[in-house]
């Protein structure tokens, strides 16, 4: 398989890496031992290893030195990963995890977390000569640093930050390269673990072995133990959703309890390719939908947490409107400006490498209704919400009432000209609704009847303007031809019920009309004002097997999940798209967007197959 250097490297499948996260940050991990980012302390802290983007980037690869074979997976209950090596003269296991504090438990996990990547290899049977390498390229691959070796393991120095690693003496250091030639017999361990400090003026201690294996057994001991306190789902595909909700909490910054679309960036939508952002943000619409996912997969008890980040990124809005942005930054952060890293090649060649994120300018009127849909449906779960929260809620709807008269940019963040988009206009009318339905618990009744007023308004607008006689469906936007898969949040939202015969025409027109080979969908097929192509969008797949459940076709509607979550790597894990023709997944990775639709669909399905039973 070749030396640790060459592990990893940029033409690797995407479907290839699994996750580490400690709520604070994440790791991708190759199937052969290679961390090829690694982004330190935060999920949008420039990198420590980004290979995956460019072999300018950095790695830490540890493995068999020679021919093996490998195969891995989480353990039960756990993102803590275990990749077991085989060769002809023995077998190892690799067990490594970002590491919670000593005592988080349940409710606690990643609050506290130290910023530490823990790898243990074991040799279980037999004998095994091994190699290691660590090449950490701070600030995306810009710094070399200098690597000085103390006692019980080595210090990395160069640029903002200092990096302390746990290990045996290397066999050989290189420049800003460390090597380790290791032949271990079965019962040898050699651990590794790599701290990331913020102070650089005072000489850091590496971890000792035993305390890094103390972490690693916590960090185990936590995530097994938030898994029994908080996932309740019984239903259908019940590993899957299991799964992917802790995928979503993974990707929860947990000080604020924002949570990042994908913590990845410059991934592409189609191979060579330029759609490739930063998606290591929170955006409200994401967020909100995670929050609701979890109340399905993971009994979430953060929702109160998440509206307080909401209301305190926003700030105290504006005089007209809330002053809400689609997206932040995990801290609260409202500039996100965009740039492009020249000197890193892009995943198999995909440029440009791109950080920060310019659709924090934009305008994009489902916001309003992703945050009040998601209050609704996490009613229960939150407690006494303080004035502050309520009045920027009222604005919210306030806002909605007006705003979806006016063009925004919609859902898929077209870079074109403003359009009346239909799902902007949906959700807009999804807030005012829910707003009506919250106003006692918020003790907004006064406000309710205005706010009902506008969304009759509205409804009659979107049935009168989002229809389409000649494609049959409602389509894209007010007076276009297009289909757009967004449509289906009409049915999912029960702004129509999915039998409705419009609803149920647009449902097999998007199915039919978006479809690639295979039975997935495309989010739409028209120009959107961007270079290249894209492949199928795996949330849109999962909207249409949630329609196909609402509407009683559960045969379908199995068809299709199965086909979408089967693309899911061996470790349970989906990127944003699939390509249809090569089988690969594109896009950022691991996407909430994916394992949001995933769980919503199999509840759904498991809903309708239920009604079906007892009819």
């Amino acid at each position: 398989m070749g030396s640790p250097g060459e592990r990893g490297v940029t033409d690797r499948a995407i479907s290839d890496y699994a996750l580490l996260s400690d709520c604070h940050s994440a790791a991708l991990v190759s199937r052969d031992g290679s961390v090829d980012w690694l982004c330190l302390p935060r999920f949008d802290s420039p990198s420590v290893f980004a290979r995956l983007l460019g072999v300018e980037g950095g790695h830490w690869a540890i493995g068999p030195a020679g021919a093996y074979e490998s195969r891995r997976r989480y353990l039960p209950g756990t993102l803590a990963l275990e990749t077991t090596f085989s060769t002809p003269t023995g077998t190892a296991t690799l067990t490594e995890a970002m590491v919670f504090g000593d005592d988080e438990r349940g409710h606690d996990i990643g609050l506290a977390a130290p910023h530490v990547l823990v790898r243990v290899l074991e040799v279980t049977n037999g004998e095994m000569p091994v190699d290691a390498e660590f090449a950490p390229r701070p600030e995306y691959g810009v710094v070399r640093p200098r690597l000085q070796s103390v006692d019980g393991g080595l210090i990395a120095r160069g640029g903002a930050s200092v990096l302390v690693l746990t290990g045996p003496d290397p066999t050989a250091t290189d420049g800003a390269v460390a090597r380790w030639q290791l032949r271990l017999r079965s019962g040898d361990k050699v651990v590794f673990a790599l701290q990331h400090q913020s102070t650089w003026y005072t000489t850091p201690q590496p971890w000792t072995a035993t305390q890094a294996e103390r972490a690693l057994a916590a960090t185990v001991e936590g995530w097994t133990s938030w898994s029994e306190m908080h996932q309740r789902y019984e239903g259908l595909w019940q590993d899957h959703v299991h799964h992917s909700g802790r995928v979503l909490q993974a990707l929860t910054y947990r000080p604020t309890n924002a949570i990042v679309a994908a913590p990845s960036t410059s991934l592409p939508e189609h191979e060579g390719g330029s759609r490739n952002w930063d998606y290591r943000y929170c955006w409200l619409r994401d967020a909100s939908m995670t929050m609701q996912a979890l109340w399905v997969a993971a009994c979430p008890d953060e929702a109160n947490r998440f509206l307080a980040f909401v209301t305190a990124a926003a700030g105290s809005g504006a005089e007209s409107g809330p002053g809400v942005q689609i997206m932040y930054g995990i801290g609260g952060e409202h500039d996100l400006a965009e740039r492009e890293l020249d000197h890193l090649s892009g995943w198999r060649g995909s440029r440009p490498v791109r950080v920060g994120n310019d659709a924090w300018h934009q305008h994009q009127h489902d916001v309003f209704g992703a945050v009040l849909d998601g209050v609704y449906r996490l009613r229960d779960q939150i407690t006494a919400l303080d004035p502050d929260t309520i009045a920027f809620l009222a604005r919210m709807a306030d806002a909605a009432a007006t705003a979806w008269r006016e063009p925004d940019r919609g859902i898929w963040e077209m870079r074109g000209e403003p359009r009346h988009f239909l799902h902007s206009k949906l959700m807009c009318w999804v807030a005012l609704d829910r707003a009506v339905r919250l106003s006692d618990q918020l003790g907004l009744s006064v406000e309710a009847t205005r706010w009902s007023d506008a969304a009759e308004t509205l409804r009659a607008e979107i049935v009168e303007r989002g229809w389409n006689d000649e494609v049959g469906a409602f389509t894209q936007s007010f007076g276009s031809s297009d289909l757009d898969a967004s449509v289906l949040m009409m049915a999912i939202t029960g702004f129509l019920p999915a039998s409705d015969p419009r609803m149920r025409s647009t449902i097999e027109s998007i199915a039919g009309g978006l479809s690639a080979s295979g039975g997935l969908i495309y989010r739409y097929i028209e120009s959107d004002g961007l270079d290249g192509d894209e492949s199928t969008f795996l949330l849109c797949s999962f909207w249409l097997a949630e329609c196909w459940a609402l509407a009683g076709e559960v045969d379908a509607a199995r068809a299709i999940f199965e086909q979408a979550a089967g693309y899911a790597n061996d470790v349970g894990l989906l990127a944003e798209e699939a390509e249809p023709r090569t089988g690969e997944m594109l896009g950022n990775f691991p996407q909430a967007f994916s394992h949001i639709g995933l769980v919503n669909a199999a509840w759904a399905i498991t809903q309708a197959e239920a009604v079906g039973t007892s009819s």
